[in-house]
């Protein structure tokens, strides 16, 4: 894991920002697109507004891009809640994406369960039967939690499922997500987890005891192409 400390947030975004062009022209040169999985959050969000500029937009060959999600709530795509709607408004609706090349992973009048299922076809769609994403954006929560990865939950075993489904108690409500299997699959990985009230957690994810049950982020071991943006706060508070 390569751990990259920031002295600002506007530094660690533009970074981030730059990450993104990057791999993006080196997949579109290698392979002719560019498939990805991104999270929601208030680093994401802060990260695609960035790539929504016309310094960095113009930097992209948007239409060879694959846009898939990480994890999401079970809401409607037009909720508050939607990681789909916070990245349509702050990216794919400012930017010239193919919108048949957008995945999201919510779908009227199905079930959670029978999504994840259809959800795992269309990846395999676009990656075939390895289904090793170019690119997997993650963050953090307080709690170690990555995805919708959450401690305690049945979901951190999962070794075959490429995608889950299940109701989360704490929330009251149904989350769906990708699992450690096909996350750790990746071909690239970056975490962004900033700001005192992560200290706790990533001190525990990056020196602690091996505990994902407790700990899930710990679950993302991939050894090359795994990037971790973070801040002098979260670090040493």
């Amino acid at each position: 894991m390569n751990i990259t400390v920031f002295d600002n947030l506007d530094k660690l975004y533009k970074k981030a920002a730059d990450t993104f062009v990057e791999l993006s022209e080196k997949s579109i040169r290698e392979h002719h697109k560019f498939v990805v999985a991104l999270s929601g959050g208030s680093s994401p969000k802060a990260v695609f507004k960035l790539l929504a500029t016309e310094e960095y937009a113009q930097k992209i060959e948007w239409g060879k891009i694959y846009f898939f999600w990480v994890d999401e709530r079970w809401v409607a795509l037009d909720d508050e809640k939607s990681n789909f709607k916070m990245t349509s408004e702050t990216l794919l609706d400012k930017v010239p994406v193919n919108k048949n090349q957008v995945f999201p992973m919510f779908k009227e009048g199905l079930e959670p369960g029978d999504y994840a299922k259809e959800y795992k076809k269309k990846i395999r769609n676009v990656l075939g039967n390895e289904g090793i994403f170019d690119f997997i954006l993650l963050g953090m929560g307080d709690d170690g939690h990555t995805a919708s990865l959450f401690p305690g939950q049945a979901v951190l075993d999962e070794k075959e499922k490429w995608v889950a489904a299940y109701y989360l108690e704490s929330q009251e409500m149904f989350r769906i997500t990708l699992t450690e299997p096909i996350i750790n699959k990746a071909e690239n990985i970056l975490v962004i987890a900033f700001g005192e009230s992560k200290k706790n957690a990533l001190n525990q994810v990056l020196n602690g005891e091996y505990n994902p049950k407790l700990y899930p982020l710990q679950l993302i071991n991939k050894k090359e192409g795994f990037q971790f943006f973070t801040d002098e706060k979260a670090m040493n508070g």
